[in-house]
């Protein structure tokens, strides 16, 4: 893990070096500002390829100096000698678990920010949402209301052209609309300026103006912002909430977020997974040694990322289900490794 992050940080602060002279940061400051999230993101996008690597390393010395011949010749049977490979694993698994669930997202906190503010607004790339009304809000706040939201400045906490429309029997019986709408922080509402409100019933229509209306919407100024990394920077209950929250409000495109759910547990049983197919495959003599272990073991690290991006590719641009996209990988090689297993010499 030492020998990768100080190559990761290496290779990134080359790639970064005109975003850290933008930023102004001495040394203290980028440690504190970037690398404290960007080195727990990328042991986490790592993890199972160290352990992975770390279990043909160790077994594949085991077995080129006849130790696992010795080991299965003196009595003990495979399944046995797998077992404290499968308990490490777990160990292993279950850090990786709670450290995406809780720890990880902390620590991209940091590290989103930077990319936010001092890489994302020079990218065009992503700038290009800026000019497809990016601060334009449509939602649903429960299930008959709707609020459209034109112009929403985040700093000032203010909009210009709001519209609320409240539905009953497939007909809207109640509307209002603003040319402005603040927040007001005394009362912890919105406060509209020149709003105009409308009731339907039986009887006709019902108008009202209204130069200031104190209104309270389930919508707070927190939520009326645009984050491409907030399924990132949320642990896994505040991301299931924000789903749900989501989904209520009739919010598409959830897909990505939904993957990332599923992913939290999907990762951490990969390094159990790959543990067990690391030490099934270097437990073999062969000639070669370590060599062709490492070799051999890398191919399939490289076929299950590939595979890994295919399926979560399919789930938020097709019709994948999210939960298929992140377990996929792992259920394909689970057979693998039961083909692995079959096949080693016992």
């Amino acid at each position: 893990m030492l020998l990768f992050t100080a190559i990761a940080v290496a290779v990134d602060s080359s790639e970064r070096a005109d975003d850290f002279v933008r930023a102004g940061f001495n040394t203290k400051q980028l440690i504190n500002n970037y690398y404290l999230g960007f080195v727990p993101w990328i042991w986490s996008l790592l993890f199972p390829l160290f352990v992975f690597i770390a279990v043909i390393f160790f077994t594949s010395r085991m077995a080129s100096r006849s130790e696992v011949i010795a080991i299965l010749s003196g009595g003990m049977s495979y399944n046995r000698f797998l077992r404290p490979y499968f308990i490490g694993g777990l160990m292993l698994s279950m850090l990786l678990w709670v450290g995406t669930r809780y720890w990880i997202p902390k620590a991209n906190v940091i590290r989103s920010n930077f990319q936010s503010t001092y890489v994302d607004r020079t990218d065009p790339t992503k700038n290009r949402m800026y000019n497809n009304c990016y601060n334009c809000f449509y939602l649903r706040t429960d299930s008959n209301t709707f609020v459209s939201i034109r112009e929403y400045d985040t700093a000032a906490k203010a909009a210009r052209g709001l519209s609320l429309n409240r539905i009953k029997n497939n007909k809207v019986v109640y509307n209002i609309r603003a040319e402005v709408m603040k927040w007001d922080t005394a009362v912890k509402k919105w406060q509209l300026v020149n709003a105009v409100e409308r009731m339907i019933d039986s009887l006709g229509e019902t108008k009202r103006d209204y130069p200031t209306l104190i209104v309270e919407l389930p919508v707070k100024p927190a939520e009326l912002k645009k984050d491409l990394y907030i399924k990132d920077k949320l642990t896994t209950q505040e991301l299931i909430m924000h789903i749900r929250q989501e989904e209520l409000r009739g919010t598409e495109g959830l897909n990505d977020k939904k993957v990332e759910r599923f992913r939290r547990t999907a990762t951490p049983a990969t390094v159990l997974l790959l543990t067990m197919i690391g030490a099934i495959i270097a437990s073999r003599k062969i000639r070669g040694g370590s060599g062709i272990h490492i070799a051999f073991g890398i191919v399939i690290a490289a076929l299950f990322i590939v595979s890994d991006k295919f399926s979560t590719t399919f789930a938020v641009k097709g019709n994948l289900s999210p939960f298929i996209a992140a377990w996929l990988p792992n259920i394909v090689f689970t057979g693998v490794a039961y083909w692995l297993y079959r096949r080693t010499p016992k």
